[in-house]
């Protein structure tokens, strides 16, 4: 069984910076502004020889069950009640709260064993707070401070305490996937049929990611509302969709850049982009209400940018009336607006009800698949053949640029390699001519292109006179 420990306390007590300090890298945001945190992410956490999940959670605070506030305690509550072990922090420098004690209560009727630490607790100015910790009833607090690292000796000891207790003294899988690993290396020792595929869900605020993501998974995992802008940092969930595994990140709404002004939300998109970065499947979610804004284009040019594999869902079909004209209408602004990404794949599909899901992760998989595409040199060069016969390049200048051979480089995304005379003599638009071919005749629809231009010979045309001579 795997060990779960949940980190519980009030805004801005240092939760986040605790759990970054336990899974070894910066996975939550943090800041000085309350409330940073509010859906829960999980991480592979290691303290001493000790290893278990950690859960990062929002803090606790009062407020109607309606509220944001009050679905973002929910969501603590889930993630209490599911933990092997809550650690529940307080700032040691502030002193006890009312609100401390007040859900210090709250923690005294569950069953999961608690283990409180006084965080902040380093030099003189956090020892009133230690000792007035004692007053909430639990054992003796564990002084802590998450951001230098100090206190964790004692922190390991009364956390190895309580899980031997529970039978569950080291139960996590030390070779295991990191469930936020920003590299494929971890995931490849556990094997390639256990490697996850990464799938980033993004787009504009109240695009309905979450909504999406929760109906996938069957739970409200993820925190949803009519506000905008609910979820900060990107969150990994990992589930098994038919044959497939799964590891899917939700973001935050991207806005454009002129707009995002406070240094939070500067973070928030910062951990969007990442999530980008290593994703291999990127989901853009438009809201087809209003879909290809100026943002939804430049959300997919980032994309496309970036080489990742791309799939637009239109989101919120249900809410559409004429859907053969809306459907029309969006396929052409496609056509027109994402020549990069010629082909990508558009599905209707509404994160509320769950319509489309299906099909939503079918085009995942094949989007995937063409990622990984790889040509052999022999169909690259046959096709070249039949395309200079037909459209050579242009004469620059009074001499034609000669293209000599074509090769694939690599795949994720796909990129070829041209030998020519002059690269730079070129035109960009032949270039696009070449890179449109490649992608109708070798059916890549939807998937970034790179072609790559390089003077030269055939560079395997020395190697073939070789074995002729022998």
């Amino acid at each position: 069984m795997n060990a779960t420990v949940a980190i519980v306390g009030r805004p801005n007590v240092g939760k986040s910076t605790l759990f970054n300090r336990l899974v070894g890298k910066r996975l939550a945001l943090v800041d000085d502004t309350p409330g940073v945190t509010r859906d829960r992410r999980e991480g592979a956490a290691t303290l001493g020889d000790l290893k278990f999940t950690a859960v990062d959670t929002a803090g606790l605070e009062e407020a109607d069950a309606e509220s944001l506030e009050g679905r973002m305690r929910a969501q603590t509550e889930e993630a209490i009640a599911a933990a092997d072990v809550a650690l529940f922090v307080v700032d040691a420098r502030a002193g006890i709260t009312p609100l401390d004690k007040y859900f210090a209560d709250i923690l005294r009727k569950v069953d999961t064993p608690v283990i409180l630490l006084a965080n902040k607790a380093e030099g003189k100015a956090g020892e009133g707070g230690v000792y007035e910790s004692f007053s909430l009833g639990f054992d003796a607090p564990v002084p802590i401070s998450a951001e230098h690292g100090e206190g964790l000796a004692d922190l390991y000891e009364a956390l190895r305490s309580t899980l031997e207790t529970l039978g569950l003294d080291n139960p996590f899988d030390p070779d295991a996937p990191d469930a936020d690993s920003d590299s494929d290396e971890e995931a490849d020792k556990a094997g390639t049929a256990e490697r996850p595929m990464r799938i980033a869900i993004v787009g504009r605020p109240n695009a309905g990611k979450s909504t999406l993501i929760n109906n996938f998974l069957g739970e409200e995992r993820l925190l949803v509302g009519p506000e905008a802008g609910i979820t900060r940092d990107s969150i990994s969930v990992d589930w098994k969709w038919r044959k497939h595994f799964i590891r899917m990140f939700d973001t935050a709404g991207m806005r454009r850049k002129a707009r995002v002004q406070e240094k939070l939300e500067k973070l928030s998109v910062a951990d969007g982009l990442r999530a980008i970065k290593f994703a291999e499947v990127v989901v853009v979610t438009l809201d087809a209400t209003i879909p290809f804004e100026k943002q939804d284009l430049q959300i997919i040019d980032l994309v496309q940018r970036e080489g990742r594999a791309l799939v637009i869902a239109i989101n919120k079909w249900d809410l559409i009336e004429d859907r053969t004209e809306a459907w029309r209408d969006m396929r052409e602004q496609a056509d027109r607006l994402l020549h990069m990404v010629r082909g990508v794949t558009l599905v209707p599909i509404s994160g509320r009800t769950g319509q489309g899901l299906d099909k939503l992760m079918e085009e995942i998989v094949a989007a995937h698949r063409i990622w990984n595409t790889r040509i052999s040199t022999a169909r690259l060069n046959r096709w070249l053949e039949g395309v200079l016969a037909r459209h050579p390049p242009p004469a620059v200048g009074g001499r034609r640029v000669k293209l000599r051979y074509l090769t694939q480089a690599k795949a994720r995304p796909p990129h070829f390699i041209a030998f020519c005379s002059r690269p730079e003599a070129l035109p960009e638009a032949y270039l696009r001519y070449l890179i449109n071919g490649i992608r109708e005749t070798f059916k890549l629809p939807g998937t970034p292109i790179r072609l790559s231009m390089r003077k030269g010979e055939n560079p395997y045309a020395s190697k073939v006179k070789k074995r002729n001579i022998k």
